[in-house]
């Protein structure tokens, strides 16, 4: 297995909850500062595009998608449990589920407190969060968890497979069932800017550097990954300069939103561990896969609510409180994987596909 597969977490991803707390703050104040600037770049748009926020939304997906080596999709099968749950837990629950809590908690619970012109599209953007599960931080989530690291490859390579032809029509669907307007020009033009060319690209560069040797390709890697950390404070940044005036106006619309978000958060992870536990698989599987949905691909969602939505939308903002309270959250649920370790095991069916993948990796031993 390489590296790239099984990185540990870093100290800047560690805090990443700090700096998002700070790109917050610093967006505030710039727009405040010079709205002129802010204005300037939100006109500067192509076919609805927003080129600046565009540039640097590529820069955050394309190194994380050239982490994926989707020849790992031949191997899917030989954990057919975990990746059955994967998919039904990711695709079958997940959006909807999500759709479900935004209706709950924003369209009644707490609509008194938020701004009523935007309820819909801050359910908006918790759907398009909810349709877009985790791809690249799986892999420290799993390494956390001492996830079985071939697995995790596999699933993340399926998982953005499926990415590619769902993500539009789930996201299609539970909008127009929310009654919002679906722009499908605009969805459509989304997923092929912010998926399709992503991937091919990202595919071409990983093909390319690994003819060099797998050592180049770590190295790409390891200079990127700062840049798309980089890029994706300063789209936050952007993101918060036009949102100053409502936040500084109702300054708990972030936490309000997060409860629906934290909520999803916990009940998917549960789901997807509980039915691993149930369908006998083994631990090392059952981490990654719980935490796969758990987790979300918070880049797509922004881009994709930037693009159908605009820089100024509820959207935008309600993806954006996915990234402040991810690493937080997830960072619990790993402790709950291997805290619970013990338990997960005493299931006898447990027991048994864990002895035999033993087996199966270490063919010589009896």
């Amino acid at each position: 297995m390489t590296d790239q597969a099984k990185p540990a977490m870093s100290t800047f991803e560690r805090y990443l909850t700090l700096w998002v707390a700070l790109a917050i703050i610093v967006g505030i104040a710039l727009g405040q500062l010079a709205p002129g600037v802010f204005a300037a770049i939100a006109s500067a748009e192509l076919a609805k595009v927003n080129l600046p926020v565009a540039g640097l939304i590529w820069l955050m997906i394309i190194p994380m998608l050239m982490k994926i080596d989707f020849r790992a999709l031949g191997g899917v099968a030989k954990h057919w449990r975990g990746i059955g749950v994967t998919l039904f837990v990711n695709w079958a629950v997940k959006p909807f589920s999500m759709a479900l809590l935004g209706w709950l908690f924003v369209g009644w619970l707490f609509r008194p407190l938020l701004p009523e012109a935007q309820i819909d599209s801050y359910i908006a953007g918790l759907i398009l969060l909810g349709a877009a599960p985790c791809t690249a931080m799986v892999f420290v989530w799993s390494n956390l968890t001492k996830g079985e690291p071939h697995f995790t490859l596999s699933q993340v390579a399926l998982n953005d497979a499926v990415m590619v032809v769902a993500f539009a029509p789930i996201v299609g669907l539970l909008l127009g069932i929310s009654a919002i307007i679906v722009p499908w020009d605009t969805l459509l033009i989304s997923v092929g800017l912010y998926i399709v060319i992503p991937v091919i690209l990202s595919q071409l560069g990983r093909i390319a550097l690994t003819r060099s040797g797998p050592e180049a390709l770590a190295r790409t890697l390891s200079i990127l990954q700062p840049l798309s950390i980089f890029a994706l404070l300063a789209t936050l940044v952007l993101l918060f300069a036009f949102q100053g005036e409502q936040i500084l106006a109702q300054p708990m619309i972030i936490v309000l939103l997060a409860v629906p978000i934290t909520i999803q958060t916990y009940f998917i992870f549960s789901l997807g561990y509980l039915l691993n536990r149930a369908s006998g698989e083994a631990h090392c599987i059952a981490g990654p896969s719980a935490l796969i949905g758990a987790s979300n691909f918070f880049e797509l969602a922004v881009a994709a609510a930037i693009s159908l939505f605009g820089l100024t939308s509820g959207a935008a903002l309600a993806t954006v409180v996915g990234v402040l309270i991810e690493v937080p959250v997830m960072l619990t649920l790993v402790a709950i994987v291997n805290r619970s370790k013990v338990w997960y095991e005493s299931s006898r069916s447990v027991q048994q596909q864990t002895e035999a993948l033993s087996r199966s990796q270490n063919p010589g031993e009896t």
